[in-house]
C-alpha cells in the first residue's frame, strides 16, 4: 500500500517528468492525477484513506492489484464498446488539454481497466484475462444486448470456461471461470 508520502513523491515526480516536456502542471493537479492512478475519487479521498508513511519494511516488496492500459483510437467507439455494451461504468476521464488524447478509467464489479489515446500507453492487440464466477450470466447479459460487432459464447476449455471478447481496436479481454 502507498502512503501519503510517496503519493506526494509521485506527484512531484510526475510534474518533473512534464515539465521536461515543456507541459506545466499545478501541483494539486498532479496530485488529483496520482490519486486517481492509485484508484481513489481525488486527493482528498486519498489523504484521508492512505496512511502517513509506508507501512512496510523497506526490504518488503508487495504490490496491489494491477491495473491493465488498453490502447483505443476512436472515443465514441470506446464508449459504445465497454459502456453500453460490456457494462463498465466511468471512474475519472483526464485529457491535458480539450483536443489532446483521452485517458480513461473505467470499472465493473472489481475489475479496472484504462483506456488511452495515448499513442505510448499500450499496443493495440493486447489480451487481458480476467477471472471470474457466473460467465453464465455476463454471456446472456451479453447475447441479449446484441451488439452489432460481436456475440460471444462459452468455449469449454481443459482449465475452465472462457468468454472472450473482443475491441474495436484489436484488444481482447479473456473472461474465465475454472
Amino acid at each position: 500500500m502507498f502512503s501519503i508520502e510517496q503519493a506526494k513523491q509521485m506527484a512531484k515526480q510526475l510534474r518533473a517528468s512534464l515539465e521536461e516536456r515543456n507541459q506545466g502542471l499545478s501541483h494539486s493537479t498532479a496530485l488529483e492525477l496520482v490519486a486517481q492512478q492509485l484508484g481513489y475519487k481525488d486527493w482528498n479521498t486519498a489523504s484521508a484513506m492512505l496512511p502517513p508513511t509506508a507501512t512496510q519494511p523497506v526490504s518488503t516488496v508487495t504490490f496491489d492489484r494491477p491495473i491493465p492500459i488498453l490502447r483505443m483510437f476512436d472515443e465514441a467507439k470506446a464508449r459504445e464498446f465497454y459502456l453500453d455494451f460490456l457494462g463498465f461504468s466511468i471512474e475519472f476521464e483526464h485529457r491535458f488539454e480539450a483536443d489532446l488524447p483521452l485517458y480513461l478509467g473505467i470499472s465493473r464489479n472489481g475489475l479496472q481497466l484504462h483506456l488511452s489515446e495515448h499513442h505510448g500507453d499500450a499496443s493495440p492487440g493486447s489480451t487481458v484475462f480476467v477471472p471470474m464466477n457466473n460467465i453464465e450470466l455476463l454471456r446472456d447479459e451479453l447475447l441479449a444486448k446484441r451488439y452489432g460487432y460481436g456475440r460471444p459464447d462459452i468455449v469449454q476449455q481443459g482449465w475452465g470456461q472462457v468468454l472472450e471478447v473482443y475491441d474495436p481496436f484489436g484488444n481482447r479481454i479473456r473472461f474465465c471461470q475454472s
